[in-house]
């Protein structure tokens, strides 16, 4: 048994947590760069948090410049076992509307200007994302989501998209019909594959706030109309990340499904061929297998 410390990764209008004791914005090194902003540590009710904002307050990070790797080994260093990420999306689907959240449980990744692993040329690894989120933290996701009375969709395909733009027409049929996407963001991606890779069990909840461009009664995506959605979604956020610490207690215990282990078999080169500095970089990420 272990010491749960639950990592928040905030998207869109998601870019503090209230009610923190011993709060404090912390900022923490990294040799895959600086994160995206400092990380907000604290308990809430007994158990470790810490909350780092995707896009730095004030929303500076496009998605493609968001420092996925130094924000997932910034994680990885305070310790964090659990990440909950939160962020908008548009919906595919009709009954999944605007206001509602849906737990990711699978993504098509369309992402292509963005670093995706913490291995490479010297350290080769190759972990498993067939199920690329947790379903014990998707458990508590949804049932944190549902007390807090929000409409919950259990499973999702999320389109990772690269951006800054929005869709085509074309494009959003193709993604809907198609390849069956549910919700398009432009975010989870490489983050989840990254979570993975540092054997930190993550989990996806996505907030919707409009149809995309693919709706025949709802016209191409608006800013004005997302940012009126993400007000009353990041309340609700709020009160869900609240409600997350007495679902997972402050003690853990090994994944039941492996996700703190998924190093185990990936590392394919020989420790007398690694490169000394590669390894270096991944003291935190993957010490406990290096």
């Amino acid at each position: 048994m272990g010491e749960t410390v639950i990592g928040i990764i905030g998207g869109s209008g998601i870019y503090e947590i209230a009610g923190l004791k011993d709060a404090a914005w912390r900022d923490v090194a990294s040799p895959w760069g600086t994160p995206s902003d400092q990380v907000l540590t604290g308990r809430l009710d007994g158990v470790a948090m810490a909350f780092l904002p995707r896009h730095g307050r004030g929303h500076v990070h496009s998605p493609t410049s968001v420092p996925y790797r130094a924000n997932i080994d910034a994680l990885k260093r305070l310790g964090v076992t659990d990440i909950f990420s939160v962020s908008a999306v548009g919906s595919f689907r009709e009954e999944m509307a605007p206001g509602d959240f849906v737990i990711v449980d699978q993504f098509i990744d369309r992402t292509f200007a963005r670093e995706k692993s913490f291995f490479g040329p010297g350290l080769v690894a190759h972990v498993s994302v067939a199920h690329p989120t947790c379903p014990r933290l998707s458990d508590a996701a949804e049932k944190a989501a549902r007390a807090q009375g929000v409409r919950v969709h259990r499973g999702g395909t999320y389109l990772a998209m690269e951006g800054p733009q929005f869709s085509t027409l074309a494009e959003s049929r193709m993604y809907r019909e198609a390849w069956g996407a549910d919700v398009i963001g432009m975010t989870n991606m490489p983050e989840a594959k990254l979570a993975r890779e540092a054997e930190i069990c993550y989990a996806s909840v996505a907030m919707v706030t409009d149809y995309d461009s693919w709706h025949p009664d709802h016209g191409e995506v608006d800013v004005s109309q997302i940012i009126a959605t993400l007000t009353g979604n990041a309340d609700r956020a709020r009160g869900m990340v609240a409600r997350l610490p007495a679902l997972l207690g402050a003690t853990r215990a090994p994944c039941p499904h492996g996700c703190d282990r998924a190093l185990d078999h990936a590392i394919l080169t020989a420790p007398d061929r690694r490169d000394p500095a590669l390894a270096a970089k991944l003291d935190a990420v993957a010490g406990r297998i290096l």
